[in-house]
């Protein structure tokens, strides 16, 4: 009898954590904080590391702003009911601005976002564990790596480096150097100004690059899709193209 009381009170539990689970389960969203917080951190130099973890991220090179000050808004809504608290810190250590979000436990819920506005004249470095990050307004290089979400940068038109492990890259920009990779995922660049060098490639989804009217230099294959370049070759265009996939359709084409 002692061994089948255990027994009831072992599945009654378990069957009351999978419905706190079940009722919690995707149900937080950082667009449900009315009150984000918001900080202004000193920033020394010319160069910035966004180091993220576990947020959606927006990153603006904003005008209007005091030199030398990077401000930041985070959004945040979540809970924990079996474990610790959740928490959300961020701190600037010499040019890194580090921003983590800590939920941990048997039934955690939390979303996070921030928008990082960045003085004109700035060189950033995003680095994200888990999140999508989008930018936008740079005129100076800008190097984005996550290791699991997507990608889009738009109106910029400095030197522009997309990593993604698994996620899909977009930018619509007037860079002229472009170089995009992913693990898995798609890769749409839509260029603006006819570029220096673009250089594209990913192991599982679909490359397409479309360029102003100009002559280039292509080279484009799929090991498994239908590859299509339909913009003017010249193997001695100073402009160069590579796009390449190793699963999926390659296009490279004309903008209209």
């Amino acid at each position: 009898m002692a061994a089948r009381t255990v027994t009831v009170r072992a599945l009654a539990a378990a069957g009351a954590v999978a419905v706190l689970v079940a009722g919690l389960s995707g149900c937080s969203s950082a667009d449900e904080d009315k009150e984000p917080d918001h900080r202004s951190f000193a920033l020394q130099g010319s160069t910035l590391t966004v180091d993220a973890d576990d947020s959606a991220l927006e990153i603006v090179a904003a005008d209007g702003h005091a030199p030398g000050r990077v401000e930041v808004t985070r959004w945040f809504k979540g809970s924990v009911v079996v474990g610790s608290d959740p928490e959300v810190t961020w701190s600037m250590d010499g040019d890194r601005l580090k921003l983590r979000t800590h939920c941990s436990g048997l039934v955690a819920d939390c979303d996070t976002r921030h928008r990082v506005e960045v003085p004109r004249g700035v060189t950033v470095t995003v680095r994200s564990d888990d999140g999508s990050v989008r930018a936008q307004g740079f005129r100076d290089a800008l190097d984005i790596r996550t290791a699991d979400g997507s990608v889009r940068v738009g109106d910029s038109t400095g030197p522009l480096t997309l990593r993604s492990d698994d996620g899909s890259l977009r930018a619509e920009v007037s860079s002229r150097r472009v170089d995009a990779s992913t693990k898995d995922g798609s890769i749409h660049l839509e260029l603006g100004t006819v570029p220096d060098l673009v250089e594209t490639r990913s192991d599982d989804g679909s490359v397409t690059v479309d360029l102003p009217r100009a002559t280039y230099k292509v080279s484009a294959d799929s090991d498994d899709g239908s590859v299509d370049v339909s913009v003017p070759r010249d193997d001695t265009s100073s402009h160069v193209v590579t796009a390449r996939t190793q699963d999926g359709k390659v296009a490279v084409r004309t903008a209209n």
